[in-house]
């Protein structure tokens, strides 16, 4: 079977704006750009996967079911610009924080490339023709150790990263992101 190329994306501060630990539907705010974005990645015949971390599930600041109402509420906004996200995949864990099962280190957590590799197996992904974009260099280095090189964007917590020396390119925004990757594949 062929496997698909992707764009693995962050969520908070990359595809919607970042305000912490988002607890509440109201607190979603999606850029303007991410539905022109995602169009784009599927005009590529690419998938496009969020890969996220939210310690907020470890931390007691929502449940797990809250993660998929914010992921539902992503999807129907988006159904109505035209685009869509074909997976979403996220780490409830943190290391230090919480009770078990959530307090624990996991494959899972960004920088390590769990989430990612477990995309691509359940997706047919082929990560070396992948790329994964976010606005923190843990997102990047999850995306270099599973062999999908990053793309830092500057938006949520992407404005402060002074480190620009692992990601593949460095952008203003995920629209940005995903035409540079565009041209990359047009040379």
């Amino acid at each position: 079977m062929k496997k698909h190329p992707a764009v693995f994306l962050d969520r908070d501060g990359t595809i919607h704006e970042e305000v912490g630990y988002l607890s509440r539907i109201d607190q979603l705010k999606l850029f303007p750009d991410t539905a022109e974005a995602l169009r784009m990645i599927r005009e590529m015949g690419r998938l496009a996967v969020v890969i996220t971390n939210q310690s907020g599930v470890a931390r007691g600041f929502f449940e797990e079911s809250f993660l998929d109402e914010v992921h539902r509420e992503i999807e129907n906004r988006l159904e109505k610009e035209g685009a869509r996200i074909d997976g979403f995949y996220y780490c409830p864990h943190h290391p230090h924080s919480g009770n078990p099962p959530y307090r624990r280190d996991c494959d899972c957590r960004k920088p390590k490339p769990g989430l990612i590799l477990r995309a691509a197996e359940e997706m047919n992904i082929d990560i070396g023709r992948s790329y994964m974009i976010g606005d923190m260099i843990k997102d990047i280095q999850a995306g270099v150790r599973a062999g999908a090189p990053g793309i830092l964007v500057r938006t949520g917590y992407g404005g402060n990263v002074v480190r620009t020396d692992l990601p593949l390119y460095v952008a203003p925004n995920l629209l940005d992101a995903v035409k540079w990757i565009r041209e990359q594949e047009a040379t």
